[in-house]
């Protein structure tokens, strides 16, 4: 482990304890304010939300963009200490900050016995969703990436999992995914991050191509598990609102463009809660890349027809 692992945890691990022991407007208070140092002094992510930004909202004054981007760093400085803070507590302290709306259409997924395909995007409190959703209704598999960090990965990796849900990594992911869903769990995936163009199907979003995971898709195609949108937004007063939409129409395997148009819907959705709440989601990411779209074609990471494990 170098040096600046240690350091990071070292940093991570004292914000986790003095979180712990703040009150949750505290919390807040000390995540604005580290979002507020980030935006004033990370300029390479201020621009490049800016630049996102633009794009998506090009009819929108320049002064409305920037609050956008305050906004969305703010957010996430908040995400991090909410979450250091949700690690800290008990089952019932978490319940009692959250509240859920749709989530009888969980219940009647899981009530068809193929398992349930959840999925967000770098929106909102996603991780706080997660964490509640086992306690309120079932524990969930996580697809994820591992962090660089090995001692800050255990750490994450043991708060994701505190509350009964389990973390499933690229290698191997095809099994794991595919016997969770056979056992009637649930399975999250974040569908925006940008996606090698081998792996990935092209759709819009905002307006642009953007390459996307195809796996939701395939999964769906493949297991015909009921797929659920989640989002999790902020409420006054340190709360927090779980919302389930309704499920995505699924995939039609005789479409021969039935991953792409089944990914499109998704994305569409995600689209959707970003336009009501834009300081909500991950500006700063390289969402859209310099790629030829037509390069990608329509088959992503997990070929619906495929039953090779990747690992």
């Amino acid at each position: 482990m170098t040096l600046l692992h240690r350091f990071e945890y070292g940093a991570v691990a004292t914000a986790r304890a003095t979180m712990g022991m703040l009150p949750m407007g505290g919390v807040l208070a000390a995540g604005t304010t580290l979002g507020r140092a980030f935006h004033a002094f990370d300029g390479t992510h201020r621009r490049l939300a800016l630049k996102n930004l633009e794009a998506a909202f090009p009819s929108r004054p320049a002064e409305e963009r920037e609050a956008i981007a305050r906004d969305m760093f703010e957010h996430f400085g908040r995400l991090l200490t909410v979450l250091l803070k949700f690690s800290t507590m008990s089952p019932a302290e978490m319940l009692a900050r959250v509240e859920f709306e749709g989530e009888e259409r969980v219940r009647a997924a899981h009530a068809m016995g193929k398992g349930v395909l959840l999925f967000t995007g770098h929106f909102g409190y996603w991780e706080i969703n997660a964490l509640v959703h086992a306690l309120a209704l079932h524990p969930m598999a996580v697809l994820a990436r591992p962090l660089d960090n090995q001692k800050l990965h255990h750490l994450l990796e043991e708060v994701r999992g505190r509350t009964g849900n389990s973390v499933i990594y690229r290698r191997g992911a095809v099994r794991r995914v595919l016997r969770a869903l056979a056992a009637n769990q649930a399975v999250a995936v974040l569908i925006d991050q940008h996606i090698q163009t081998a792996d990935a199907v092209y759709v819009d979003f905002f307006n642009r191509p953007a390459a996307t995971t195809s796996a939701l898709a395939a999964l769906a195609m493949r297991t015909g598990a009921p797929v659920i949108p989640v989002f999790a937004l902020p409420l006054p007063g340190g709360r927090f609102r779980m919302v389930y939409e309704h499920a995505v129409d699924p995939p039609k395997p005789a479409d021969a463009d039935a991953l792409r148009d089944f990914t499109q819907r998704c994305t569409d959705v995600l689209e959707m809660y970003v336009r009501r709440y834009p300081g909500l989601w991950l500006w700063m990411h390289r969402r859209w890349r310099d790629v030829d779209p037509a390069a990608a074609g329509s088959r992503g990471m997990f070929p619906a027809a495929s039953t090779e494990d990747d690992g």
